[in-house]
């Protein structure tokens, strides 16, 4: 089971040091710390990967920082501060070198999403800074380990790990990715959080003919434009406050492989000029360096916003989008493909018993049916927090229904029950009023499948489409398979 990250979180109050802890406590190992001393101790005690202090912390939370990054530079460094505070809180960026101010109030979701940002940032900075050194010790080595790795694990790996059933959209833009895979093309992947870009990029990369070279990846929204530009394009020492040695740049690890540029549509216009360079020439320029370094490097790229819409309105630059849009894919919202809930769920769960160490033997038909009933609006990733939730839960041996969560199949319920909300979308209307209809024609005494499919001026095999869609398998008339 992977150790969870080690945080530190300095607050002088002692409620919300508690309720910073609780917010945390589910994705954190968490340490707290009243004051700079503790903190100080702690800091050399444990291997800590990101630092949350409150800037009301006495004698200023940048001050600590500040004291943190010269004796302590690994950690990433995040303060919590007031409204009001904005302004010093940006000169506090270069000062102690602090990645991100986080505005008062909060919400556990958000701090938690912040940080786990920073504890990826960490990471990053480690495994660069360990490839950077074996590279220019042993400038082979990575590639024949890229190509053991590629030999032992297939080409087609990667598409075949992405589950869903038979029908499911998601097929579509999987066959299409396997053809593209091939070519060295720039992909633009579309779609809402949480619906898979990531992985399917990944597939791409290994069913191409770079898949024995490196794959990076950077979330282009996590990152103010400078420590962006360091991490993509690489830095000379001294080119900024806090560049204390040389950087390797993502793109220059890439070279003859890929790198993912994740949430593409959250950069700046100033950094879209710069990339938009490096995509023209295939040369970067490290942050200080006079310079220009030769890369090979595919790029994929993803967003969940309609960039064609952001190029309109003149917020991303249309050169830009059609260097990147090669070939664009979109992936299907998990409320578009509910066939493929079943499968999900099922690796999800072999997931949350390995992480939690605890056994259950499957999903009652119940809490299947409420999960297939769901919209999903956080996609594959509400579906992963969901199951493990239910495994934490569990008492039994089996997840039942009532250990989902309230809202889990709640809206959906309501449809079938014969109500159709007065407001929202009209897609999303007329479909739960015709999943209610299908549902009223199912309860009928005597239903067959046939006979309802003639009522509805539907064929058979559409009729199973439509009950599929709308999570109402375990709804079949008795004595029909």
């Amino acid at each position: 089971m992977t150790e969870r990250p080690l945080i530190l979180v300095v607050e002088g109050e002692s409620r919300t040091r508690g309720a910073l802890i609780g917010a945390l406590g589910e994705r954190f190992r968490v340490l707290a710390a009243e004051d700079p001393p503790q903190a100080e101790r702690l800091l050399a005690e444990k291997d800590v990967q990101a630092i949350l202090c409150d800037q009301t912390l006495a004698g200023g939370g940048v001050a600590f920082l500040r004291g943190v990054r010269a004796r302590w530079p690994e950690p990433v460094r995040l303060i919590l501060a007031e409204a009001a505070a904005a302004r010093e809180m940006a000169l506090a960026v270069d000062e102690a070198w602090i990645h991100q101010s986080i505005v008062k109030p909060w919400t556990a979701e958000t701090l938690a999403q912040t940080l786990g940002n920073a504890v990826r940032l960490y990471r990053l900075r480690r495994d660069n800074k360990a490839v950077s050194l074996r590279m220019r010790d042993a400038p082979g080595l990575h590639d024949r380990a890229g190509e053991r790795r590629h030999r032992a694990a297939g080409r087609d790996q990667g598409f075949d790990s992405l589950l869903h059933a038979a029908g499911s959209p998601l097929a579509v833009a999987i066959a299409l990715a396997r053809k593209v895979a091939r070519f060295d093309i720039s992909v633009l992947l579309t779609g809402e959080s949480g619906t898979g870009k990531e992985l399917l990029a990944r597939a791409i990369h290994r069913g191409s003919p770079r898949a024995a070279r490196r794959f990076v990846v950077e979330n282009c929204g996590a990152l103010p434009d400078q420590l962006l530009e360091s991490e993509l394009f690489g830095c000379k020492k001294g080119a900024y406050t806090g560049a204390h040695e040389d950087r390797v740049g993502l793109f220059e690890l890439a070279d003859g492989g890929t790198i993912f540029l994740d949430e593409i549509g959250e950069t700046s216009p100033a950094f879209q000029v710069k990339l938009l360079r490096v995509l023209q020439e295939g040369e970067i320029r490290p942050l200080g360096s006079s310079l220009t370094r030769k890369v090979d490097v595919r790029v994929i790229a993803a967003t969940n916003r309609d960039l064609e819409s952001e190029v309109a309105k003149g917020r991303f630059r249309r050169d830009l989008f059609y260097r990147l849009a090669g070939f664009p894919l979109h992936l299907p919202a998990l409320r578009e493909r509910p066939m493929d809930v079943p499968l999900l769920a099922e690796a999800f769960m072999g997931e949350s018993m390995r992480f939690l160490g605890k056994p259950v033997e499957g999903l009652s038909d119940g809490a299947l049916t409420r999960l297939r009933r769901h919209d999903w609006p956080g996609n594959v990733r509400e579906l992963q927090n969901e199951i493990q939730r239910m495994i934490a839960l569990a008492d039994g041996p089996l997840l039942t229904e009532d250990l989902a969560s309230p809202k889990v199949g709640a809206a959906r319920a309501e449809a079938l029950g014969g109500g159709v909300a007065a407001s929202g979308p009209l897609k999303e209307r007329v479909e739960a009023l015709e999943a209610a209809v299908i549902a009223e024609g199912l309860a009928r005494p005597g239903c067959t499948l046939s006979r309802l499919a003639a009522d509805l001026g539907l064929s058979r095999v559409g009729l199973r489409a439509k009950m599929r869609r709308y999570g109402l398998d375990q709804a079949v008339p008795d004595g029909e398979s």
